[in-house]
C-alpha cells in the first residue's frame, strides 16, 4: 500500500499538514503566553483595587488576592507616583523581565520559545498597561512554572488537534486519488494488459473515457498507437500469407521455366530463318524469369544459415568471381582486376563471402554492359587494427536518383530493367550475419563503389544507416 500512488499521496499530506501545523505552532503559542501574561497583570490590577477600597486589610486576604492572581507582588503607578500595592515573600531573585506593553511578534515568539526550552524555576517580572485606564503602568512578579506547564498543554492539544485534521485530510485526499487518478490508471493498465493477450483484435483498443485532461490525453495517444500496431500488424500478416504465396507460385514457376528453358536448347539448333532470329530472345526472357524466381526464392528463404565463420583465404574467392563473371563478358569489352595483399585471410563463411562479392560484380557487370562501353570492374580490400575492408569499384554509369533511394529495399531497388532488386538486399543481409554492413561509398558519372566491412572483433557493429 505505502508503495503505491495513493498511499504515497496518504503519507505526504499527513507529512505536508503537519508541517503546516508546526509552522503555525510557534506563533500560537506565543499569542497563547502574550494572553496568559495579559490575564495575569489584569487579575493583578482587579486584586490591587481591593486595597485602595480598604487600607486596612488582613495579611491573610493580601496573600488570597495574590494567591488568585499568581503572582507574588503588584506595583501600580498612578500620577508617575510608584506604589507597591500588594506583596509577599520572593522564593528567588527575579531573573527576567517581560515588557508587554508594545511588544514585537519576533520577541513574542523568543521569549515563548525560550519559556518552553528553560527547565529551570525561574521569577520574573511583567510589566503592561492598566486595563481601563486604572494607571500608567502595572508591574508583577510571577513564577514561570506554571506558564511554561500551561503553554505545554497548550501546544500538545495543538498537536493533537493537527494531527486529526492531517489524518482526516489525508484519508479525504486518498479517496480522492482512488477516483480521479488510481482508478483511471487502473483501468488504462487493464486495457493494455487485454490489448497485450489479442493485438489483432480491434475490439480490444482502448475508448477515451477520462476526465482527468492529462488522462485523456494519455488514453488518446494509447489509442492511436494501438491502432497503429493493430493495422500494422495485419498488414504484416497479410504480407507473410501473400510472401508464403509468391514462394510457392515462384517455385513451381521456376520447374516450369526450366524445362522451357530445356526445350529453347534444342530450337536453338533449327534451321529455320524466323526461329533463329527468335530464339535468342525467348531464350533470354526465359533466363531472366528464372533468375527472378531464383532470387525471390532465396529472399523469401527465412532459414538463411547462420554464417559458418572460419578463416578464409580473400585472393581465391575474388579470383572464383573474376573466373565466373569473365565468361559472361566475353562479348564486352570489361576487364577485371583485383588489389588483394597477398595471404590476407578472413573470418568469414566462405560460401556466403562469394554470393556477397559476385553479386555485386555481376550488377557492375551488367550495369557496364548496358551502356555498350569499355569499362572495368576492380575489386580491392584492406584491413586496420578493427575490421577488413573489400571494395567493389567499376567505371559504370553511376546509379539512378530512383535506385539509390530504394537501394537496399525489397522489389524497390532494381537498376535494370525487369530487375526485382533482391540481390543487393540479399547481400547485405549476409554481411549484416557477419556483424558488419554493406554500404555505398559514391556513385556517379565515375562509376559506382560499394563497401563491406566485416569487423574483427567478436561484437557486432552498429546498424548501417543505408
Amino acid at each position: 500500500m505505502l508503495n503505491s500512488l495513493s498511499g504515497r499521496f496518504l503519507i505526504l499530506t499527513t507529512v505536508f499538514v503537519m508541517l503546516a501545523e508546526v509552522l503555525i505552532f510557534v506563533p500560537s503559542v506565543a499569542r497563547f503566553r502574550e494572553d496568559y501574561l495579559n490575564a495575569r497583570l489584569e487579575r493583578a490590577q482587579i486584586a490591587s483595587l481591593a486595597l485602595e477600597a480598604d487600607d486596612m486589610i488582613s495579611p491573610e486576604l493580601v496573600a488570597e488576592l495574590l494567591r488568585n492572581a499568581e503572582v507574588f507582588n503588584v506595583v501600580l503607578r498612578r500620577d508617575e507616583i510608584r506604589q507597591l500595592a500588594l506583596s509577599s515573600p520572593i522564593p528567588s531573585p527575579i531573573d527576567r523581565t517581560y515588557d508587554m506593553r508594545k511588544p514585537g511578534a519576533m520577541v513574542l515568539i523568543r521569549d515563548a520559545m525560550r519559556t518552553l526550552v528553560d527547565r529551570d524555576e525561574r521569577i520574573a517580572r511583567v510589566i503592561g498597561n492598566p486595563v481601563r485606564g486604572g494607571g500608567l503602568l502595572i508591574e508583577v512578579t510571577m513564577d514561570e512554572m506554571p506558564l511554561r506547564a500551561a503553554m505545554i498543554d497548550y501546544g500538545l492539544n495543538i498537536l493533537a488537534l493537527s494531527a486529526v485534521i492531517s489524518v482526516f485530510t489525508a484519508f479525504l485526499l486518498f479517496l480522492a486519488v482512488q477516483g480521479l487518478l488510481v482508478r483511471p490508471i487502473k483501468r488504462v493498465v487493464g486495457h493494455m494488459q487485454s490489448y497485450a493477450k489479442s493485438p489483432e483484435d480491434a475490439r480490444r483498443i482502448i475508448e477515451p473515457s477520462a476526465r482527468v485532461t492529462e488522462l485523456r490525453d494519455a488514453e488518446t495517444a494509447l489509442k492511436s498507437m494501438q491502432q497503429e500496431l493493430t493495422s500494422a500488424l495485419k498488414q504484416k500478416e497479410r504480407l507473410a500469407q501473400l510472401g508464403g504465396a509468391v514462394a510457392k507460385v515462384s517455385h513451381d514457376l521456376r520447374n516450369m521455366l526450366t524445362s522451357a528453358q530445356l526445350f529453347t536448347d534444342r530450337i536453338e539448333g533449327s534451321d529455320d530463318p524466323l526461329v533463329k532470329r527468335m530464339a535468342p530472345k525467348l531464350v533470354g526472357s526465359i533466363a531472366r524469369a528464372v533468375a527472378l524466381c531464383e532470387t525471390t526464392l532465396a529472399f523469401g528463404r527465412v532459414d538463411e544459415p547462420a554464417p559458418m565463420l572460419s578463416r578464409v583465404n580473400l585472393s581465391r574467392i575474388v579470383e572464383d568471381v573474376i573466373d565466373s563473371e569473365s565468361l559472361a563478358a566475353t562479348d564486352y569489352d570489361i576487364s577485371f582486376s583485383a588489389d588483394i595483399p597477398t595471404g590476407l585471410l578472413l573470418r568469414a563463411d566462405g560460401e556466403q563471402l562469394f554470393r556477397v562479392i559476385f553479386n555485386l560484380v555481376r550488377n557492375a557487370r551488367q550495369a557496364i554492359m548496358a551502356t555498350g562501353e569499355a569499362g572495368e570492374v576492380n575489386i580491392q580490400a584492406t584491413e586496420d587494427d578493427s575490421a577488413w575492408w573489400i571494395k567493389v569499384h567499376d567505371t559504370g554509369p553511376g546509379l539512378p536518383a530512383k535506385a539509390q533511394e530504394h537501394l537496399f529495399q525489397p522489389f524497390q531497388g532494381g537498376v535494370r530493367k525487369g530487375g526485382s532488386g533482391l540481390g543487393l538486399v540479399i547481400a547485405a543481409d549476409l554481411v549484416r550475419g557477419h556483424g558488419g554492413r554493406l554500404s555505398l561509398e559514391q556513385t556517379g558519372k565515375n562509376g559506382t563503389t560499394f563497401v563491406i566491412q566485416l569487423p574483427k572483433a567478436d561484437l557486432a557493429l552498429a546498424p548501417a544507416i543505408e
